[in-house]
């Protein structure tokens, strides 16, 4: 039985209404810049990390599903919207948004497919100049933020 078995890795929506587990690490971990992917995630492309299905649970709530393609449903929170997920219908795998990860650092992209709508300026985000969250809102604003978000962690 999965709930017995040790997380790998956890994860979640940004309500924490869904919540999942990993048993076993990723089989692989993309980018898919394909511009079905693009409108799902709402951005220039999307991070996803390849798990069989008897490795991995829902472990809190279920999430809603959209039959995007007619081969592929994604998975996401209906309570927040957070996209969780992409798979083939029947399929063996189901691969989960790194974002979702408590520990998306720990799920690093080796590569990337759908590569016909990569957009050109996604190779420049490296050399965007940048500020922290505190540098750009400043500590007056930030401490009067309450967040809603789940952490991460169960």
């Amino acid at each position: 039985m999965a709930s017995e078995r040790k997380a790998v890795l956890t994860g979640g929506c940004q309500c924490g209404a869904v919540r999942f587990a990993l048993y076993a690490s990723p089989v692989k971990i993309g980018l898919c810049h394909c511009r079905m992917c693009q409108k799902a995630v709402g951005g220039p492309f999307i991070s996803l990390a390849e798990v069989k299905h008897e490795d991995f649970a829902w472990t809190r709530g279920k999430p809603a599903a959209f039959r995007s393609s007619s081969i592929a449903a994604r998975d996401f929170c209906a309570a927040c919207g957070t996209p969780l997920s992409y798979r083939v219908i029947d399929g063996n795998v189901i691969e989960i948004t790194t974002g979702s990860f408590d520990r998306p650092d720990l799920v690093v992209p080796t590569y990337a497919t759908g590569t016909e709508s990569h957009l050109a300026w996604v190779g420049r985000i490296g050399d965007l100049p940048g500020k922290s969250t505190l540098e750009g809102a400043g500590s007056e604003v930030l401490s009067r933020i309450v967040s809603h978000q789940h952490p991460d962690h169960d």
